[in-house]
């Protein structure tokens, strides 16, 4: 991959990664949650899913799934499902008593749990898939090796996927955490995060 190709591809995982989504509102909703250093691990979980769906396009299922309409549907709806579920559960968190500076009543999430979660809201999105069939090829040279390639393309859009998450939407959750010390404030925020998770999931169905 040449320079200039790769500066092109930075620019646009750039863009993609600046769009909001199910990764962006897992995020932000993890660093309110759990602060901004564990935020990361929802990141990583996000990670490896994207990581997977390069490898299922470089394997050619991502045709398979892009031109089968009953597999696409299944992981439309599964990931749909999925968010719904996520909002559901964030809408139904009880948030009566407030939280003192001397307390911490708070039980910290694993970072497996952060995870696993992160992983699969970025997997069940077949979309993503269609995606990266879709834009991969523009930055593959078909008359050079292909696995430096794809390694390096994988690696840019990991890294900058990461830098975003973690640099910017998980820090720009900080200035909200004021509002978890309060049963009201982590009741509002629990009812928007959960609603973002309900649209998402409305949107990955009504919206080809």
């Amino acid at each position: 991959m040449t320079l200039t190709l790769w500066f092109s591809l930075l620019a646009a995982c750039l863009v993609i990664s600046l769009t909001p989504g199910a990764g962006a509102i897992n995020t932000m909703s993890n660093a309110l949650a759990e602060g901004w250093r564990r935020a990361f691990w929802g990141i990583f979980g996000q990670q490896l899913a994207l990581i997977v769906h390069i490898a299922i396009v470089a394997a050619g299922v991502g045709l398979i799934v892009a031109r089968s309409p009953v597999l696409f549907n299944i992981i439309r709806y599964l990931g749909a499902a999925y968010l719904v579920f996520l909002g559901v559960k964030l809408l139904l968190v009880k948030t009566d008593a407030a939280v003192r500076d001397d307390e911490a009543p708070h039980i910290a999430e694993s970072a497996w749990s952060m995870v696993r979660r992160g992983f699969w809201v970025n997997l069940l999105n077949p979309k993503a898939i269609v995606f990266f069939l879709a834009f991969m090829p523009q930055f593959i040279r078909l008359d050079q090796p292909a696995l430096p390639q794809y390694l390096v393309f994988g690696a840019t859009t990991v890294g900058v996927d990461i830098l975003v998450m973690w640099g910017i939407f998980a820090a720009a959750a900080h200035p909200f955490k004021r509002l978890t010390r309060s049963p009201k404030g982590r009741r509002t925020l629990n009812t928007v995060f959960g609603l973002l998770f309900i649209a998402v999931a409305g949107l990955l169905l009504f919206l080809h």
